[in-house]
C-alpha cells in the first residue's frame, strides 16, 4: 500500500513539475532576449529602459529619462525589434486600419512625426494576419496599444 502511494506521489509530482521547469526556461530564454535588444539600442546602460511590459508576444520598453522606445514583436513568423529616438518625434498617435465593412480591426500601427522632417514613422503592433487567436487578441492588443500611447505621450 505505501509503495503504491509513493508511486503515484511522484508521478504526480513529476506531471506538475515538468510544466514548471518549461516555464521556468521559456520565460528566462525571454528574458536573455528582451535584455540582449535593450543592450543593442543601449550597449552601456540597458537597465535605463526603467518601464518595460509585455503581451501577446509584444515587449515595449521605454526610457523615460533618455527618451528612447523599443518596440519587440517576438512573432513565430517574423521576429523583429524597432528602436525610436523620442527625443526626435513630435508627435505619436495610434492608426487603426478596420474592415470596411465591419469594426473588425485588421491592423493597429503607431504613427510617430518626425520633428524636423515632419515624415511619419510607422511602427506596425497588431497585424490580423499574424494573429493566432483573432479578435480576442486584437481588443487586448488595442488596449495594451493605448495605454503605452499615453506613456509615449507623456515621455515625448
Amino acid at each position: 500500500m505505501e509503495t503504491s502511494v509513493t508511486i503515484i506521489g511522484i508521478v504526480i509530482a513529476i506531471i506538475v513539475a515538468i510544466p514548471i521547469y518549461f516555464s521556468a526556461r521559456s520565460n528566462a530564454a525571454n528574458k536573455s532576449k528582451i535584455l540582449n535588444i535593450k543592450k543593442r539600442f543601449n550597449p552601456t546602460h540597458p537597465e535605463d529602459f526603467d518601464l518595460t511590459e509585455s503581451q501577446s508576444n509584444k515587449t515595449l520598453t521605454i526610457d523615460q529619462k533618455n527618451k528612447k522606445f523599443i518596440l519587440m514583436n517576438f512573432n513565430p513568423n517574423q521576429e523583429e525589434s524597432t528602436y525610436v529616438d523620442l527625443k526626435n518625434v513630435s508627435s505619436c498617435k495610434l492608426a487603426l486600419t478596420t474592415d470596411g465593412n465591419s469594426d473588425t480591426i485588421l491592423k493597429i500601427d503607431f504613427e510617430f512625426l518626425d520633428k524636423e522632417t515632419l515624415k511619419k514613422n510607422i511602427i506596425a503592433f497588431y497585424d490580423f494576419n499574424d494573429d493566432r487567436i483573432k479578435q480576442i487578441s486584437a481588443y487586448q492588443d488595442h488596449v495594451f496599444a493605448k495605454k503605452w500611447l499615453k506613456i509615449i505621450q507623456d515621455s515625448i
